[in-house]
């Protein structure tokens, strides 16, 4: 099992052992897309396995991260989509994305997200922006300017609304040292 399978299986169980593994592949189709994702993106037998994953995955239906995105460790995605996600989306470590998510772009340059991010329900993130570090986006909001680090914004359009706790909802955190 790779870091950032292991990263995802600890955000969503707090716990990366072999049974939790397991248990997480038969049960959950979110984290059975996300083994998939990660696997297309490693390299010889595992890639293969991946690419199998991918092909046989229902979850691609609901949830749409394309397999060249960058995205970095430990992903959370809630209450397992419907998610969409542009292929030139940076995504950072330890990242919530929540039901009804989208990050997209007309003009092939998605949106920058920092690391421990929460973006709740039904978030528009739309074209270039650069979304900080520790930040938390509210329910229903539609992101079209830059957001800055340890924030909290929501609204259409979203802005800051305060500096208080931000990332508060990004639980079981990966840490990075751990790789």
């Amino acid at each position: 099992m790779n870091d950032y399978i292991k990263s995802d299986l600890y955000r969503y169980y707090g716990s990366c052992d072999a049974k939790t593994f397991i248990k997480a592949l038969i049960k959950n189709n979110t984290f059975r897309f996300q083994c998939a994702f990660r696997l297309c993106n490693d390299n010889g037998i595992r890639k293969i396995i991946g690419m199998m994953m991918w092909k046989l995955s229902k979850t691609k239906q609901s949830i749409q991260i394309p397999k060249e995105t960058k995205v970095g460790y430990g992903l959370y995605i809630g209450h397992g989509g419907p998610v969409i996600v542009n292929p030139t989306a940076i995504i950072g470590n330890n990242v919530n994305l929540s039901q009804f998510t989208t990050i997209g772009s007309n003009h092939n340059h998605a949106a920058v997200i920092g690391n421990n991010t929460y973006i709740g329900p039904n978030v528009c993130v739309v074209e270039n922006v650069t979304i900080g570090s520790n930040v938390t986006i509210g329910a229903g909001s539609i992101v079209t300017k830059d957001i800055p680090d340890n924030a909290t914004a929501a609204g259409n359009y979203a802005k800051v609304i305060n500096y208080n706790n931000p990332g508060r909802y990004v639980r079981n955190r990966w840490s990075c040292d751990s790789e």
